[in-house]
């Protein structure tokens, strides 16, 4: 993962804790945890598209919060 996606990335999931009024620490806390495992998971593939990627982070995401990781994967279905 490049630093342009991780940044974007990062401020999405801010936008969604702060939705959630997950308080600013524990969001920090879960959005660097889950990037760390995420950038881990993604040294060992050459190729990975975006639905990976979003399915990745909403796995890791839900190991701290699952309102969080499902905000995150359904944010462009939800009406």
């Amino acid at each position: 993962m490049d630093k342009a996606t991780e940044k974007s990335l990062e401020k999405l999931l801010k936008l969604h804790a702060r939705g959630l009024g997950i308080p600013d620490g524990s969001a920090e806390l879960f959005i660097t945890k889950t990037l760390a495992a995420v950038k881990k998971s993604l040294k060992e593939k050459s190729v990975i598209t975006a639905a990976d990627l979003k399915r990745l982070v909403a796995k890791e995401l839900k190991k701290y919060n699952r309102d969080f990781a499902y905000v995150y994967e359904k944010y462009d279905t939800i009406i």
